[in-house]
């Protein structure tokens, strides 16, 4: 005689979608921004005074309309130097990167880092909706990334 089984049917396991970690999961939301008729003078104590090395350039609106870095300072450095005078009051605009790339907060963390990489950029402003919100540097992608667990890169 055969023996029949009195289990039921058995449970699937759920497969767990795992999150994945967006720009807006890690970006600095507090940020210092800039006016465009701000003086590189001014820029640079702010760079110096709040440990950063750039920030994005706003308008009176608080609209993105480029980004100032440590790089573009280096210009007025070098002139200054070259001309034997001492670096003049230019205005942020002056300087100013004004063709700015950005991230949307919805991006995931790889897709970040691979902006990054391919661009060689130390920051990008995030937009969400058209404004302004934060921006995520390459430091919140290594500092995010350290916190993910080895190999299968799922959240602690």
């Amino acid at each position: 005689m055969a023996v029949k089984s009195f289990q039921g049917p058995r449970a699937t396991a759920k497969k767990e979608k795992s999150s994945s970690l967006l720009v807006r999961d890690i970006m600095t939301k507090n940020i210092i921004c800039f006016s465009v008729d701000q003086s590189i003078h001014d820029v640079m104590k702010a760079f110096v005074k709040h440990k950063i090395s750039g920030g994005p350039v706003i308008d009176e609106n608080m609209a993105l309309i480029g980004i100032i870095s440590e790089g573009d300072c280096m210009k007025e450095i070098s002139d200054s130097r070259y001309f034997n005078m001492p670096i003049l009051d230019k205005s942020v605009g002056h300087f100013m990167t004004k063709q700015v790339e950005t991230l949307p907060s919805t991006m995931s963390l790889f897709d970040a880092a691979s902006k990054f990489y391919k661009s060689g950029r130390r920051r990008f402003p995030v937009i969400e909706n058209g404004n302004l919100v934060g921006q995520v540097s390459r430091k919140d992608i290594v500092i995010a990334a350290a916190n993910l667990r080895g190999a299968t890169w799922h959240q602690l």
